[in-house]
Order: C-alpha cells, then sequence, then structure tokens
C-alpha cells in the first residue's frame, strides 16, 4: 500500500528492461540478468502524464532515448527525452510505458498513464492507491467501443 508523508502519497514500484525480459522469453538472458531499479519511494502525481524517471536510474536500465517530446512544468516548457518502454510494477500490477527523462534531482513519479494502465485510483484520505472502484477493485481494463 501507499505511505502517508505530508500529504504524499508514495509506492513501491519495480521498473524493469522490457527487452531484458524478452530476452528471457528467448531464452537468450537469464531472469537474474534482467536490469532493474527497485524504487522504494516513487511518487504518485495525477498532475504528471507519464512515467517520469531520472537520468541516473534511466542510466541503470540500460534504455535508449528514441525521441523528445515537448512537456509543460511548473517551471515552463521544456524539451524531455523519452525512452523505450519498461515494465513497471506497482502492488502487484504491472504495465508496459515509455519513461520520460527528468533531473537527477528528482524523483521518480508515476502520472496519469501508468496509473489508468494498472487501474490504481488515488485515495486521497487514505493517502494511497486503491483498485478502481468502478471495477469492483479488480484490475480491468477498459474497450467500451469495442463489441466483446
Amino acid at each position: 500500500m501507499g505511505t502517508a508523508t505530508m500529504g504524499k502519497v508514495l509506492v513501491h514500484a519495480t521498473v524493469q528492461n522490457l527487452d531484458d525480459l524478452f530476452e528471457v522469453e528467448k531464452g537468450q538472458r537469464t531472469a537474474d540478468q534482467v536490469r532493474t531499479v527497485e524504487v522504494p519511494d516513487a511518487l504518485v502525481d495525477t498532475g504528471a502524464t507519464g512515467l517520469m524517471m531520472p537520468r541516473r536510474l534511466i542510466d541503470q536500465l540500460g534504455i535508449r532515448q528514441y525521441r523528445t517530446r515537448t512537456v509543460r512544468t511548473v517551471g515552463g516548457v521544456v524539451t524531455m527525452g523519452v525512452y523505450q518502454s519498461v515494465r513497471l510494477t506497482v502492488q502487484g500490477r504491472d504495465c508496459n510505458v515509455d519513461v520520460f527523462e527528468i533531473g537527477d534531482d528528482l524523483e521518480v513519479l508515476i502520472g496519469q498513464i501508468p496509473l489508468e494502465a494498472l487501474d490504481w485510483v488515488v485515495d486521497p484520505n487514505g493517502r494511497r492507491l486503491i483498485g478502481n472502484p468502478a471495477h469492483g477493485g479488480e484490475h480491468m481494463i477498459d474497450a467500451l467501443g469495442v463489441q466483446g
């Protein structure tokens, strides 16, 4: 569960190199060779869009930048590097998501897109993540435009 600290929602997150995971499936790498970063205090930030990580952690994962994007921040508009997708795991749920590079003086931020993919919502009173009540708390993906 999340940890309450000065109104923040902090969670443990595991971030893994997705290419390494695919190589394990193909028998080209062993599971202990997957480049992984454990983040004990990732900040849940509903004002952010994606998964934002400092460069030092990006380097540990060995992922490559494949584009830049214009990003609106509290300090103004900047350009950020966008890195290849990783596997993000929070509270037992995982998703694949691109990584945006932020400064090394900043903490890992988990924004709206990964939260939606993981089907977590912020419980502001409990200062934690909970399973989406609209889905009975169970991990579910909405595909409302698709007929079953």
